[in-house]
């Protein structure tokens, strides 16, 4: 799997990144959306329309796989290769968090 290039499924959308950052454990949806809004500080919230799709795309892409259903509830792990692509990204997101971080210190702002 190491030969996979991670570059093709970057850069993620929001809901992509938060979906991926909130499965460091099995879930199920409802328990994302609340994680999501938590690990977001309510700046993002993600419904049942966008959460599925979302589901559909990464379990597609061999990032997440469903693990199993509990009454009705799907639970969702992600995959070796769904870490290897969270990764990539929060590389990506420190770089640019620098670069305004640079910029904001040349104007005498602070973020």
């Amino acid at each position: 799997m190491d030969d996979i290039d991670t570059s093709q499924y970057l850069p993620l959308s929001e809901a992509t990144f938060y979906v991926l950052a909130c499965l460091h454990e099995p879930l199920h949806g409802y328990a994302i959306m609340q994680k999501v809004d938590a690990l977001s500080e309510g700046s993002v919230s993600i419904g049942p329309g966008t959460l599925y799709g979302v589901f559909a795309a990464l379990e597609k892409q061999g990032l997440i796989l469903k693990l199993r259903e509990e009454e009705r509830r799907k639970v969702y792990g992600m995959t070796a290769l769904g870490r290897r692509v969270l990764a990539g990204q929060a590389r990506r997101l420190s770089i640019m968090a620098a670069a305004a971080n640079n910029t904001l210190a040349l104007l005498g702002e602070k973020a």
